[in-house]
């Protein structure tokens, strides 16, 4: 168990997927994300979610994703944020959104 100042921690935001690319150099298949989390700034990702996503759906789709972890290098990319998904019974990840859309950058809570 946590506490709430462990949640407090985690600083999750929302942003807007502006740019998708392949990513044939990572181990499992994997798109690199571009987001724009307003103030912010604009953060890479990499997210496996290639088996229910198709580039061109996610561009201006909005996701949640935590800001605040370190830099992560996969091969020859650098991933700033963890996009969040529920991963489904077959591996499928089904990505974590606003139900309405919100400012880039907003805090969740």
């Amino acid at each position: 168990m946590i506490n709430w100042q462990d949640f407090e921690k985690v600083d999750m935001r929302v942003g807007t997927v502006i740019k998708v690319e392949d990513f044939p150099e990572a181990r499992n298949p994997a798109y690199k994300l571009i987001i724009d989390f307003g103030e912010l700034g604009i953060k890479k990702s990499s997210a496996q979610i290639t088996e229910l996503y198709k580039k061109k759906d996610l561009i201006n789709n909005q996701v949640i994703a935590v800001v605040n972890f370190p830099p992560k290098q996969i091969t020859n990319f650098i991933s700033e944020v963890l996009v969040l998904g529920v991963v489904g019974k077959n591996k499928g990840v089904v990505l974590l959104k606003p139900y309405q859309k919100t400012e880039n950058g907003l805090k969740i809570a």
